[in-house]
């Protein structure tokens, strides 16, 4: 049953005052606020209440004078006995600090929320924005040993990220956990709110159903408002946590067919990757669909160029007429760069004509740069983070130099178009990884173990890159020796998989995670014992995230705001006030609240 609430007088100053109770009211204590930006205002009761007694203030006025319009109190949400105040689609145009005070008669709740504006004048045209997922300490440095070399116990060459002048470490827990998962990590960078895991631009409410929780506005949704245009390339699965960030309202990130509708909806100019079972009706052969819902061709008569292959995704781009693409390259994830280009492993034999993240990237920005009010460009290198999940660290490696080149080459275009394109590159989350030495073959002993050489036996892997900075051969006699801190039972081959990506453990017949048998036997292995939980519902198969800090590097108009030590929200806020997304123009430093 729902009524709407109407004004109700100022709680008595003898009711008792509670301390602030985190996720009770949403946004949350400390939530910061684009000016302006969109979101739902939820308030969470302990039990039933009375609508006569319910009250809610913002800065002691009521919510109804504040915000146009009353909350709907819901008696008994989803039929429990709770109940609860709702008004979707709010916003604040002052930036200021709003305190935010919600009663049922007994008790107060109040939290703290910080509108901020932005210049009124945009720094930057463009916005790139490279989240490596997954990408770590460990990665990059293994990157810059394999593409570039030690000579002279110097590197011979920077990597792109290292040549960008402005950096900063970013922290990225969410709000129910000191480890992220991409979803709440990637949403951070979108919305510019904290959440929990597996969330997508909503917080993380009591509601039943996983999109009926709180939600915020994204990125995409604020950048199409001042009518630039949008974009998100990736190499995993188009509907996955960190691209579906980009659009997506839903408490639980695989609701996939959901995340469909929602890019549909977005109007996202540009969308690549893998996935296209869950954009074809249920009744066609292979889909994911559990309606029949035809989002192929939906998006064709919106007038997007839906391509499936390279050699038809170039093509679009050069066509002048096309502002608009639909690129769906795989039914799972585009394979990595180590599959794609050397070992033809993977899912290359059935789908031989598949981009890497570069060419993704460069199709998207000359699609993109076609709207005069500019863009914004999500690139993810998504395999980073699945390869280092299932321990594989070449394809891992390798995966961080595509990133790599894809920064180089926004780099490029950039300097050649005006200079006026912020570049943000971080990752979503880190891995517990870490490079400890080399592995030489041709070492005396039998047991590839003693074959590990560390600190000044190490000396120098073999590696020989090519001119995209891509070993030509991984298994070389000494290479890198690229280790997971936190893993499940399995046997340690010390060299790279060749035949395809690694399986480190499985469940045996007692539902326990064990190591996997098909790697016992290969000469040398050694059974490592796992340190993380092999039974129960968070048995794991493979490495895991860490909550280690994750570098963010900058350059161009508004980079000088990277700096120090940064919470993952932050990086929203970077983009904003490049941009200047909040649609009033207000700056935070001369309005008042």
């Amino acid at each position: 049953m729902r009524f709407t609430l109407s004004s109700f007088a100022a709680l008595a100053a003898a009711l008792c005052s509670l301390p602030a109770a985190a996720q009770t009211i949403y946004p949350i204590d400390r939530a910061e606020i684009l000016a302006g930006s969109r979101f739902d205002l939820k308030v969470e009761f302990p039990g039933v209440v009375d609508p006569a007694r319910v009250s809610l203030t913002i800065n002691g006025h009521d919510h109804a004078r504040v915000l146009g319009r009353s909350a709907e109190l819901i008696a008994r949400e989803d039929g429990k006995e709770v109940s609860s105040l709702l008004l979707r689609d709010v916003s604040l145009a002052r930036p200021g600090v709003y305190t935010v005070t919600a009663g049922d008669g007994a008790a107060t709740r109040s939290v703290n929320w910080t509108v901020y504006g932005t210049p009124a004048r945009r720094a930057a045209k463009n916005v790139i924005l490279f989240i490596g997922d997954g990408f770590s300490i460990g990665h990059r440095t293994a990157a810059r040993l394999l593409s570039r070399g030690v000579e002279s116990g110097k590197i011979k060459g920077k990597l792109a990220v290292d040549e960008m002048p402005y950096m900063a470490l970013l922290t990225t827990q969410g709000t129910d956990s000191i480890i992220t998962d991409s979803a709440n990590a990637a949403h951070a960078y979108t919305t510019g709110h904290k959440s929990c895991v597996n969330a997508l631009g909503v917080y993380c409410s009591r509601a039943a159903k996983s999109l009926d929780h709180p939600k915020v506005e994204t990125l995409t949704s604020l950048a199409k408002r001042k009518g630039m245009a949008v974009g998100a390339v990736t190499n995993s699965e188009i509907e996955d946590a960190t691209p579906a960030a980009m659009v997506a309202h839903t408490r639980r990130r695989s609701d996939y067919n959901d995340i469909v509708r929602m890019y549909y909806d977005s109007g996202i100019d540009v969308m690549m990757g893998g996935g296209s079972p869950n954009f074809l009706p249920r009744s066609v052969a292979g889909s994911k669909r559990a309606d029949e819902d035809d989002y192929i061709a939906r998006f064709r008569d919106a007038g997007y160029a839906v391509v499936t292959t390279r050699s038809e995704m170039l093509a679009a781009a050069e066509n002048a007429k096309t502002t608009r693409l639909l690129g769906l390259y795989n039914t799972g994830n585009v394979d990595g760069a180590l599959d794609l280009k050397f070992l033809k492993k993977g899912s290359v034999a059935k789908f031989p004509d598949q981009p890497d993240v570069v060419e993704e990237m460069r199709a998207a920005i000359k699609i993109l740069s076609r709207n005069k009010n500019g863009f914004v460009l999500m690139v993810e290198s998504a395999r980073i983070d699945k390869y280092s999940h299932s321990m594989d660290p070449e394809r891992a490696i390798y995966d961080t130099i595509m990133l790599d080149n894809a920064v180089g080459a926004a780099r490029d275009w950039a300097k050649a178009n005006g200079n006026n394109t912020l570049i943000l590159v971080t990752a979503d989350h880190s891995h517990p990884v870490s490079v400890i030495g080399t592995v030489d073959d041709n070492a005396p002993g039998g047991e590839m173990r003693n074959k590990v050489k560390i600190y000044e036996d190490a000396g120098f892997p073999d590696y020989r890159p090519n001119g995209e900075g891509y070993p030509v051969s991984v298994d070389v006699p000494r290479r890198l020796r690229f280790i997971f801190g936190a893993h499940p039972d399995y046997y340690d081959t010390f060299r790279p998989f060749l035949d395809g990506e690694f399986v480190p453990a499985i469940k045996n017949n007692d539902g326990v995670m064990v190591a996997n048998e098909k790697y016992r036997d290969v000469p040398g292995a050694v059974l490592r014992v796992g340190n993380l939980p092999n039974e129960g519902p968070r048995a794991a198969n493979q490495g895991i995230h860490s909550g280690d800090d994750v570098i963010l590097t900058a350059m161009g108009p508004g980079a000088e705001k990277v700096r120090g030590q940064m919470e993952n929200t932050d990086l929203f806020r970077v983009i904003a006030e490049a941009i200047s997304l909040a649609p009033n123009g207000k700056s935070a430093a001369t309005a008042k609240p």
